[in-house]
């Protein structure tokens, strides 16, 4: 009431200041102060109306959340006892378990050491078919090893009779075919990746092979693998041999014991222009060196063969001829044989003497060659041995890759050195005793021509 008579002395004071401008609901405006109170007291009670709905609405509300919060605390007693019987039946199964487990290792006994045996055999026998050639003739020969293997492992499944029969069939097949060289077709996986259908021959464990090549297999990937690389051609033609053979014939084969071990290091094997190229330019410098001489050794060796068979042939003619060292000295007495022996012996000597260096051409280049050729090599060792230390003092001895290089380079250019030396001697010594033959066959007639000279004053002599 307070508030009412506040709101209706703040009305009167407003009408007598300013015109009456509140309108009524229904749009029209008050024009007196009495039809204002009239408006004031409706709004009053339609907002005391209003509020005692909201009022109701809340109540019942409320009423309804109690009863749903009564319904969640009665749920969740239900499932609190709920938890708690399944709790207790948990408990019991545990027992149970506990219980039946007691009583199954029980009734096992030794078993349980039969099936730990089955399991480590299993797990031997997979390893043995993963890494065997026979299983690229008997793909998945294995999968079932997986199954047996949990099995005999595992305490709520044991293994059957049927997978113990296949695993003892597996193992004699193994054994059985290890024995066998078969010929059956298999996807092979060449060196460009590519995989074929291509037949190949196995024989035993050993070996995998087909036209010309050995095949090698691949146990982590499971498959057969081209070598990329092949050994030397004695192999490869047994190889093509032995793949082409009749049912009947026999053929010799290069057989791997180790099941490829041996194999993959034999063409890990450098050839003879990877040796050659192991040398660097020292060893190219002493190759070249050492083609020089043979090429000088077969040079002089026929010119001095040649020379050698005009020089007989003069031996049996009174005619001397110029195209020969023998025939040179004969003109060379014919041209002084009216003269006394002193001066004749001296003329011949000088002749000699002219004919000896063609005779001699080049062999001290040979001799220089074959001096020259173990220093080179000689350098090539201390040169490889620097890069060798180099290595060394950059990455320590740890791996032993590294330091092959320089190793290579050492070695391989004090072989080339003696390899050119060596024969370059011989090749020396023989063309120099060629062209000794010639020289004593000249020194020996012209001390027959002085001979026959003394023997027979200024007369005519024979070439005879």
């Amino acid at each position: 009431m307070k508030a009412l008579k506040q709101l209706i002395a703040a009305a009167a004071i407003a009408a007598s200041l300013t015109p009456l401008s509140v309108s009524a609901q229904d749009g029209e405006p008050a024009n007196s102060m009495r039809e204002l109170l009239d408006l004031v007291e409706q709004g009053l009670a339609r907002d005391a109306s209003e509020f005692r709905s909201r009022m109701q609405a809340f109540k019942d509300e409320r009423q309804k959340q109690e009863a749903r919060l009564s319904e969640a605390r009665r749920r969740l007693e239900q499932l609190e006892a709920r938890s708690t019987q399944l709790e207790e039946k948990f408990q019991s199964n545990e027992t149970e378990l506990s219980e039946a487990q007691a009583r199954l290792d029980e009734r096992l006994g030794t078993l349980r050491e039969l099936f730990g045996v089955l399991q480590q055999v299993a797990g031997d026998t997979r390893g043995v078919f993963r890494s065997s050639m026979i299983t690229s003739q008997y793909p998945s020969r294995d999968d079932f090893l997986d199954d047996l293997i949990q099995k005999a492992g595992s305490s709520s499944e044991l293994p059957e009779m049927a997978e113990l029969e296949r695993l003892w069939f597996e193992m004699q097949r193994e054994m059985a075919e290890s024995a066998k060289v078969t010929r059956y077709t298999a996807q092979v996986t060449g060196p460009d990746g590519n995989k074929s259908e291509t037949e190949v021959v196995r024989v035993g464990s050993f070996n995998i092979m087909k036209n010309a090549a050995y095949l090698d297999w691949e146990a982590d990937t499971q498959q057969l693998v081209e070598l990329p690389r092949q050994p030397s051609g004695r192999y490869l033609s047994s190889v093509d041999s032995f793949v082409h053979a009749g049912g009947d014939d026999v053929a010799p084969l290069y057989v791997d014991p180790s099941r490829g071990s041996i194999l993959g290091l034999l063409i890990q094997t450098p050839d003879l222009a990877e040796r050659v190229d192991q040398g660097g330019v020292v060893g190219y410098v002493i190759i070249a060196l050492g083609v020089f001489a043979l090429l000088i050794a077969i040079w002089r060796l026929i010119a001095l063969s040649l020379v050698s068979m005009k020089v007989r042939a003069q031996l049996g003619s009174d005619q001397p001829s110029e195209g020969n060292p023998l025939g040179r000295i004969m003109g060379t007495y014919r041209k002084y044989e009216n003269t006394d022996n002193e001066t004749l012996e001296l003329k011949l000597g000088e002749a000699i003497a002219n004919e000896t260096p063609r005779l001699q051409r080049f062999l001290a280049v040979l001799k220089i060659i074959a001096v020259v050729a173990p220093l080179l090599g000689l350098l090539g060792t201390v040169t490889g041995m620097i890069n060798t230390f180099q290595v060394i003092t950059l990455f320590g001895t740890g791996d032993p890759k590294l330091m092959a290089g320089g190793i290579s380079q050492a070695l391989v250019t004090t072989v080339l050195g003696l390899c050119v030396a060596v024969p370059t001697v011989l090749l020396h010594t023989f063309v120099q005793g060629r062209a000794k033959s010639v020289t004593q066959i000249l020194q020996k007639r012209s001390i027959g021509i002085i001979a026959e000279h003394s023997e027979r004053g200024h007369g005519h002599v024979s070439a005879a």
